[in-house]
């Protein structure tokens, strides 16, 4: 049985905002090496934002992760193609005050519940950027607990 004393978060936090840093760090990297902007073509703009969900599950799980997109966009030269590696360090470096927002919600629960840190038996978290392991060591940082728990909703 839970006895659930108080909740909270972070409503204009999501996935979205992380998918997002990949995208525009996919996009820069490939205007430093082409001087072309994918940001304004909506087929390649389409395709970063594929490319950057996907390389988040997998640096969820993974160290590191290939993004290969063959065929990004053309110029008077012939096609371009996107191929970059990206690390799990560098995409919590690009992420990394969007982790530190998730703190200020849990400081807030424990202050409506009238808590500290020491009160709580286990943290659960839910959604989907709760699987990056970044985010739950924040949170285990935080509340000096064991692993948190995570609930799909």
């Amino acid at each position: 049985m839970f006895d659930v004393k108080a909740t909270n978060g972070d409503t204009f936090l999501g996935g979205d905002d992380f998918d997002n840093r990949l995208i525009n760090f996919f996009a820069d990297e490939f205007k430093k090496e082409s001087g072309i902007d994918l940001l304004e073509d909506k087929m390649a703009l389409q395709r970063l934002k594929e490319a950057a969900e996907k390389a988040k599950h997998e640096l969820s799980s993974s160290s590191e992760t290939d993004v290969n997109l063959p065929f990004i966009t053309a110029d008077a030269s012939g096609p371009k193609h996107f191929n970059i590696k990206i690390t799990r360090a560098k995409f919590e470096s690009l992420v990394d005050d969007l982790v530190k927002r998730c703190v200020e919600p849990c400081r807030k629960a424990l202050k409506d519940a009238g808590c500290t840190s020491k009160d709580i038996n286990e943290v659960i978290l839910v959604g989907g950027m709760t699987r990056m392991p970044k985010v739950q060591e924040t949170v285990k940082g935080f509340f000096r607990k064991g692993a948190p728990q995570r609930c799909e909703p």
